[in-house]
């Protein structure tokens, strides 16, 4: 039978399942769904079943039990709706169109601290961190919201709840992250400290006026997830040594470059690992900090009390730091006090948006750096992406068309494994599991100073490097591919044509 949203409220209300309590499904995450033609009894289960709850429910029922994964949100929010229908007092329900969900501030707030709209939000996050995702998106579409999470970097939709729970579910994020729940008009961004699971779990929330209603993403910074060494990040021997003789200067500046989700703040923190010792001061400015490293100074940016990136620099440069991080820089003013703090004998990383390494020198020239102060104090720049690894337990190998292979560097590589996804239940159908990062470094000598100085085109300092033997992302990339490890698919998903050129 279909495990639609549906077909999961009418089965939570129906005979079967009324010989549990509600407590007992929600407890257990399942929905007793209907007997299969073999006698055997249907369940829908959110999460896995112990063996001592199974032989419960197959004595109960005296049947045998065939279990149907559906997520747990689904499960959750199906036991809500069947529950209501028994409550004297039911939970106010909104329309899809915003301008009528004008529920009173009273209201919403005793919708979104009710108990089952609680149970329903932990168990998102719970899924959530259980699956290893980095982000919670719930989206206000016409129909009811859409439960997505970000898993390996790609968005994956999990649940869809009807638009009865659209204000309970908002409000009960909203008032976790200490927003206004009233205000449903304005952009909020907000923060929340939970524990799930014996984990303790820091979420950055911000929520969206859309054309249906407020849209939330959860962004999750899990502090027991973190745990990466240098030699665990997949850096090719050869980058690894040259990066682990950056981090080690005395003073300069060490970027760490790529779009939003590549990884950069995770090689920064494993970069600040392997430097942290008793006889070394490292200072961090963040936003926010994301993990929390013992013996490092690591301070959050707090732009609501005026205390920015710039301002933040400015005073960590009166506590006698060694090393310094800052989480991004983001504009001219924080730039030139990294500068500054690099050419008065400091170690500074940082990150930046850009699609390569070379392009970094051009994103500090225009954001205002004179090109001198560049070529003095950029010691290295690491430009990097993630890419998705194959699951072993299904990936198949096959012979890929020429047309697949156009973009492909010439390889030394006689006996190239390409292997595709094709998705199993350990990789839950999408081909991938975990990532690893392709990593292309240049590390600033002499002659690329000379370069920079007098304001060379950035071709130049890319022909350069290419001569000095740097491997681009590019070929970083289809190394990768042709080891078996990852798939053409998404070598171009995370490659763009700027960063193969």
């Amino acid at each position: 039978m279909s495990t639609g949203s549906r077909d999961l409220r009418e089965a939570a209300g129906g005979p079967l399942a009324s010989r549990l309590s509600p407590r007992y499904l929600e407890e257990h995450c399942l929905i007793p769904l209907a007997v299969d033609p073999d006698g055997s009894l249907a369940t829908a289960v959110g999460r896995p079943l112990d063996a001592g709850v199974q032989d419960e429910l197959s004595r109960i029922f005296q049947r045998r039990l065939r279990l149907v994964d559906v997520p747990a949100g689904e499960v959750i929010a199906a036991i809500m709706s069947a529950r209501r229908v028994v409550q004297t007092e039911p939970l106010p329900t909104t329309a899809s169109s915003p301008d009528t969900t004008d529920l009173a501030l009273d209201d919403l707030e005793a919708l979104a601290n009710q108990a089952p709209v609680i149970k329903l939000v932990n168990v998102l996050m719970l899924d959530a961190l259980r699956m290893g995702a980095s982000d919670i998106h719930v989206e206000s579409l016409a129909s009811g919201l859409r439960v997505r999470y970000r898993l390996d970097g790609v968005l994956q939709e999990v649940s869809q709840l009807s638009d009865q729970y659209r204000a309970a579910v908002v409000s009960r994020i909203k008032i976790m992250a200490g927003l206004n729940i009233a205000e449903r008009r304005q952009a909020q961004d907000g923060r929340a400290r939970l524990r799930l699971a014996d984990r303790e779990v820091d979420l950055r929330v911000s929520t969206l006026p859309a054309l249906h209603g407020e849209s939330v993403v959860l962004r999750i910074l899990d502090h027991a997830g973190h745990g990466r060494g240098l030699d665990q990040l997949g850096m090719p021997a050869d980058v690894h040594r040259r990066f682990s003789g950056l981090i080690r200067k005395t003073s300069g500046i060490v970027l760490v470059t790529g779009p939003t989700g590549s990884g950069k703040t995770t090689t920064l923190y494993a970069a600040l690992s392997e430097v942290n010792a008793p006889g070394v001061k490292i200072i961090t400015v963040e936003d926010p900090v994301e993990y929390q490293i013992e013996g490092v100074i690591q301070i959050p940016v707090n732009p609501k009390a005026g205390f920015n990136f710039d301002g933040a620099l400015r005073s960590i440069l009166r506590h006698d730091p060694d090393i310094i991080m800052v989480g991004e820089m983001r504009d001219r003013a924080t730039a030139e006090i990294a500068i500054q703090a690099a050419l008065t004998g400091h170690l500074v990383f940082s990150t930046l948006h850009t699609n390569d390494a070379a392009s970094a020198i051009t994103r500090l020239v225009d954001m205002g750096i004179e090109p001198y102060l560049v070529a003095a104090t950029v010691q290295g720049i690491v430009a990097q992406r993630l890419v998705r690894l194959l699951c072993d337990t299904c990936a198949e190998q096959y012979h890929p068309t020429q047309g697949e292979l156009a973009g492909a560097p010439p390889t030394d590589d006689s006996r190239p494994v390409y292997r595709r996804a094709k998705g199993c239940d350990e990789c839950a159908g999408s081909g991938y599991r975990g990532r690893v990062g392709i990593y292309e470094m240049l590390a600033v000598t002499d002659e690329y100073r000379s370069l920079i100085a007098r304001g060379a085109p950035i071709a130049d300092v890319r022909r350069l490097a290419r001569r000095d033997g740097m491997e681009s992302l590019s070929v970083a990339g289809w190394q990768t591919v042709s080891s078996g490890a990852t798939t053409v698919t998404e070598l171009m998903r995370v490659i763009s044509e700027e960063d193969a050129a």
